[in-house]
């Protein structure tokens, strides 16, 4: 009788844990193929062929699937890296492997999906299923109190109903065995050139390490003081775990429930409030993409105006990106992304406020930018947040205005001198 092989198709989901995918393939197969594909599309190269990394995001993935791999090694697996675009390369793998199913984590942005659709379309071509997942929001949109279609557009009340009506489900366990299906070259990760190491590591180990790390006794995470400037750093206080997030390092569910050991140990603490309240509106805006597509974000008008000519607006954008405003604080937040990839999710509705409606210039210009910096970039989440600084709290589904004198009260260790 022929075996059943499922390949494994890992895209933004870089982990053991967690992964209801992975589970139900080692479960429902006799072997496995784990594959990842490095898309030349999705990276520039240098002179020498080699990926150029200086967008710290680049590394954080390279590391991450590269750890990837090495747990998959730890428990008698691999992960076969191919260099090719899934469209180009899945129809000849499947075919070389004899492969019965395909698995893979369904994404909700518009590059994502339309690679997602070509490859279901190659594989129905050839009589292979390509089984869909969703394992990037802390709830499963089956337990959701409502479907996708009637999903409210007012993040107040999918926050209410949700957390009233739905569970958050435990973590499916790490495997601990793998049967692989036979591979004689498992391909290595492409080169790459890079002038500079980067902080954080990428990969879920160093995830795990970080989340684990928030929560020891004595940590950032639970610093109470009620100085008016400790209340202020208390409120910029960032967990710092969006980049493992952001590639699938670390699942959503996992950092929930981390938060809900650490409130059984020391009790209820605002920063663990705002940990799942970040988890929320996660979940919130890639519902919001998967029920309006894009025009949800995009559709945002902002009423400001400008006047500048098309050299003079190219100007006011280039001196926002490096940090040349000469506004002290958002040319240090502009200057610390550029170097780093990362600022807080406050510094990040800053320098938006700053650019939509001090510099009046478009705000899709900005989450573009976003897009080429951040570490931790998810279409989702960048869209929104910047979709709802541009409404600027004039929208019913965003109640609240962003006032940028009170968070450079709240962000500016000078202000809080001064006054």
């Amino acid at each position: 009788m022929k075996s059943k092989k499922i390949l494994v198709w890992f895209r933004n989901d870089l982990r053991l844990h967690d992964n209801e995918m992975l589970v139900e393939a080692i479960a429902k197969s006799d072997s496995i193929l784990p594959v990842y594909f490095f898309d030349p599309s999705h990276f520039e190269y240098t002179a020498d062929g080699k990926i150029n990394t200086s967008n710290s995001r680049i590394q954080f993935l390279m590391q991450s699937v590269a750890n990837l791999r090495e747990s998959l090694q730890r428990i008698g697996g691999n992960l076969l890296i191919i260099n090719g675009s899934p469209e180009d390369r899945m129809p000849a793998l499947v075919e070389q492997y004899e492969i019965t199913e395909v698995y893979h984590h369904r994404e909700v942005a518009t590059a994502e999906t339309t690679v997602s659709s070509n490859v279901e379309d190659l594989l129905w071509k050839l009589r292979i299923n390509l089984k869909h997942f969703i394992g990037h929001t802390l709830y499963n949109k089956e337990d959701l109190p409502f479907p996708i279609k009637d999903i409210p557009d007012i993040f107040a009340q999918f926050k209410k109903k949700t957390e009233r009506d739905a569970i958050v489900k435990a973590c499916f366990l790490s495997p601990d065995t793998i049967n692989l299906v036979a591979a004689e070259d498992w391909g290595e990760l492409p080169e790459y050139s890079s002038s500079a190491s980067i902080e954080p590591l990428g990969g879920e180990d160093e995830g795990i390490k970080h989340l684990n790390g928030l929560f020891e006794e004595g940590a950032e995470i639970y610093a109470k003081n009620n100085s008016r400037a400790a209340n202020a750093d208390k409120h910029a206080f960032s967990s710092k775990l969006s980049p493992w997030l952001a590639l699938g390092c670390l699942s959503p569910r996992k950092v929930y429930w981390a938060v809900k050991n650490a409130e059984r140990k020391f009790g209820v603490h605002t920063n663990f409030n705002h940990l799942i309240l970040g988890l929320l509106w996660r979940d919130y805006f890639r519902f919001m993409f998967k029920k309006h597509h894009v025009n949800f974000f995009t559709d945002v008008a902002s009423d400001v105006q400008h006047t500048l000519s098309p050299e003079e607006y190219e100007n006011q954008l280039q001196l926002w990106k490096d940090g040349n405003t000469g506004h002290r604080l958002i040319d240090q937040y502009m200057g610390e992304l550029n170097r780093s990839g990362f600022i807080s999710h406050a510094s990040r509705l800053l320098v938006a406020t700053f650019l939509i409606h001090v510099l009046k210039l478009n705000w899709i210009d900005g989450a573009i930018y976003f897009e080429q910096k951040l570490i931790d970039y998810s279409p989702a989440s960048n869209l929104g947040n910047w979709a709802n600084v541009a409404i600027g709290g004039k929208d019913p589904r965003f109640k609240n205005a962003f006032d940028l004198d009170k968070h450079i009260k709240m962000l500016d260790p000078e202000v809080h001198v001064a006054s």
